[in-house]
């Protein structure tokens, strides 16, 4: 028999430590209500011959008090239950030792691999993971209810970013009114920031604003170019004048001026992507940045606008310098990139800016595709009108919201109050596929997850506007009054908070036999359960006015402890836990052979039912020679699905300068192919990790999910016939 403990490690079953435990309680009480040798052995024979293959330790606890009561050891019983909470209070003041020592010996695979976009030997690092450690532990032991607690620590849901969670005044992730900043001006670390007169000067500012932002969120965050664009054209005038006045003639006035405002959209592209990665903000590391490239923003400054796109673009597939000088994709900033009738067909004025784009991926993984024409059918507003907008860092979309002052959208100011999960397989393999059981459970784990985030709004809901003057007084996400409350931000819609689900595929494959890509058993039942999730978030927002929205979560490291956690409660099952990872929200598995095109369809349903967030993705090989394949990937996005993106390769080996693909050995452990070099230090390699990418490694689960991820497009020239 094998005993899982609290932290959900797996021991041998040892009779010897019952015995400690009684006898220590026993040594608390008069001979008359000792319980005897006879007495105790009585237990532990109950206890084995229930023949579990698995059990945990507190269900042995209870059992331990529920027999000590049917002896009547009434005052033993109440003993032990005082060593036993004794010990737990013991457990709990001292959590963050462990996880302290392991960071900063910096020998621990759980903390060198939990976030791949941060490196945990670097100070900064460290010093938010220090941090982290500690609100974790404030959260487990004074801020959260012992069910949810538990029931986090088995892998049942999974509370996300408890390590933020002790401060009450931050929130999830957010769309920056960089337009307001910009237009009315700022003020950073008390310093009043004016509106700028030249594109460089307004790239420099919004940089800093992202940095502001991000070191009093925990999030990903996402800035349009639409708002830097019309200081183009202040540059522009600024130059034009600058000739005029040296008398030059009209057209040379013209052709100088624009001249300089090309040189100076590079220089300020370029400072832009410097500072954004070269900037270390406080939770230790680069701004997690989204660029939105969206022409239908503005009509006004549609052409300095796609000057800006195209010289992004153009900068991002050059690439950025590592410190041998040498080329290679950079994990940010994200670039999200609008498809729409200006830049969908061949002959559309803007169609050069989308042959760019698919340039830029085939290189560069990036930029992702948003579907203007899927996104106006799906976020209809309360006026009835379809809305196209970006999402928030990698994959949380805000739901649609008329701004009650103007009647019209707003999406630029708002933000996300954070995540719960629920792991859909746990809730599965808990029926033991009786349908029935199953809706039961997921009732109760849904109506736990919603506990958790009322925990979560309800802390967010004590929050001042002095607590982040960048976001709540100048203008990043408001502009109220000093001191006053956040609260009037958490309703109404104005923010969301998302309920996230894992694992759809091994819980339809469990339940049904069937994959979800089926279209009839496992398909059907999928959409079930996402429309269960769907009703309960409806169900909760027309109880409370709190924007409640299913999100598709994007569980790095959650992968691999959901997986383990699963195994423990469970079991190897074949084809449901016995890998180290489980799929990600609604996902194809990444081992299930599929094309790209049907992928990509049969995710678009999916899709729908994730307004709070989703995004879906193809496997490719390289494509640098094939970019009519990635357009062709591309068209079919605008057409079927909102939000997509091509996962290529990108890789480096310092060592011996090797830039094809950086492979997975069967231990899990990366290597060059050309020269067997497996130093993480002097190898280069970009990932999509769940949305975005991930450039400094992963856990074993994640690992073992990127080797197994299977090839969805043939490097073909043509690809219009699967299309």
């Amino acid at each position: 028999m094998k005993i899982i403990k609290r932290d959900g490690k797996v021991v041998d079953y040892n009779p010897d430590k019952i015995r400690i435990a009684i006898g220590k309680a026993n040594n608390e009480v008069g001979r008359k209500e000792k319980a005897t040798k006879e007495e105790i052995n009585d237990i532990i024979k109950y206890i084995e011959e229930l023949d579990k293959k698995r059990i945990l330790v507190e269900d042995i606890q209870d059992i331990i008090e529920q027999k000590l009561m049917e002896l009547g050891r009434y005052v033993l019983a109440k003993k032990y239950i005082t060593y036993r909470y004794t010990r737990e209070l013991v457990r709990k003041s001292n959590t963050t030792d462990q996880s302290i020592k392991e960071l900063i010996e910096g020998e621990s695979e759980y903390w060198n691999s939990e976030n791949s976009n941060k490196n945990a030997k670097v100070i900064t690092t460290q010093r938010d993971y220090l941090a982290g450690i500690t609100s974790t532990d404030i959260t487990r032991r004074f801020l959260l209810p012992e069910d949810v607690v538990k029931a986090h620590d088995e892998g049942i849901i999974h509370f996300h970013d408890a390590d933020y969670f002790a401060q009450n005044a931050l929130h999830n992730c957010e769309l920056i009114n960089l337009e307001d900043i910009l237009q009315n001006g700022t003020i950073i670390n008390g310093v009043m920031i004016e509106k700028p007169h030249r594109f460089i000067t307004a790239a420099t500012i919004a940089t800093q604003v992202i940095l502001a932002v991000t070191s009093s969120s925990y999030g990903g965050a996402t800035v349009s170019l639409s708002h830097l664009a019309p200081f183009v054209r202040s540059s522009y005038d600024k130059f034009y004048k600058k000739y005029k006045e040296r008398g030059e003639t009209e057209e040379k006035c013209k052709e100088y001026a624009m001249q300089d405002t090309k040189k100076e959209i590079n220089d300020g592209v370029q400072t832009f992507n410097y500072q954004v990665n070269s900037m270390t903000n406080t939770n230790g590391q680069a701004p997690f940045l989204s660029v939105c490239m969206y022409l239908g923003e503005t009509e006004e400054y549609k052409e300095e606008l796609a000057m800006i796109i195209e010289e992004f673009l153009n900068q991002r597939i050059q690439g950025f310098k590592n410190e041998k000088g040498v080329y290679i994709t950079p994990a940010f900033p994200k670039l999200l990139y609008v498809l729409e009738e200006d830049n969908i067909h061949e002959d559309s004025k803007y169609w050069y800016l989308t042959e760019l784009a698919a340039k830029c991926t085939a290189k560069r993984l990036v930029p992702d595709y948003i579907s203007e024409k899927k996104m106006l059918e799906l976020k209809i507003d309360k006026n009835g009108n379809g809305n196209c907008y970006p999402c928030m860092g990698c994959r949380s979309f805000l739901t649609p919201y008329i701004d009650p002052k103007t009647n019209k959208p707003k999406y630029y100011g708002r933000f996300n109050q954070g995540v719960v999960t629920i792991n859909l397989v746990d809730a599965a393999l808990s029926s033991g596929k009786d349908e029935d059981k199953f809706w039961k459970i997921l009732e109760e784990r849904l109506e736990l997850c919603h506990k958790a985030l009322k925990i979560r709004h309800e802390r967010l809901a004590k929050a001042t506007s002095d607590v982040a003057p960048i976001l709540w007084q100048n203008g990043a996400l408001a502009r109220l009054p000093k001191k006053a409350s956040i609260h009037e931000l958490l309703h109404g819609g104005y923010s969301t908070i998302s309920l996230g689900y894992a694992g759809l595929y091994e819980c339809v494959k469990y339940m049904t036999g069937h994959s979800h890509t089926d279209e009839e058993i496992g398909k059907k039942f999928g959409l079930e359960v996402m429309q269960k999730l769907n009703d309960k978030c409806k169900e909760w927002k027309a109880a409370e006015d709190i924007d409640y929205s299913v999100y598709g979560t994007p569980i790095e490291s959650t992968t691999y402890k959901f997986a383990k956690c699963l195994k423990n409660r469970f079991g190897v099952i074949e084809g449901i836990t016995d890998r180290d990872y489980i799929t990600n929200s609604y996902h194809v598995p990444v081992f299930e052979e599929i094309d790209a095109f049907t992928k990509l369809k049969i995710e678009s349903e999916f899709q729908r039912l994730s307004p709070g967030g989703a995004i879906s993705y193809v496997e490719t090989p390289n494509l640098q020679n094939n970019i009519e394949a990635v357009l062709q990937v591309i068209r079919f996005i605008y057409d079927n699905i909102m939000y997509a993106e091509l996962n290529t390769k990108s890789d480096y080996c310092q060592k011996c300068g090797y830039d094809g693909e950086i492979l997975i050995d069967d231990n899990m452990e990366w290597y060059c192919p050309n020269c067997g070099n497996r130093d993480h230090d002097t190898l280069n390699v970009a990932r999509r990790t769940c949305g975005y990418i991930g450039t400094n490694f992963w856990n074993k689960g994640r690992t073992q999910e990127i080797k197994e991820r299977v090839i969805h497009l043939d490097n073909k020239d043509d690809v219009s016939e699967t299309a």
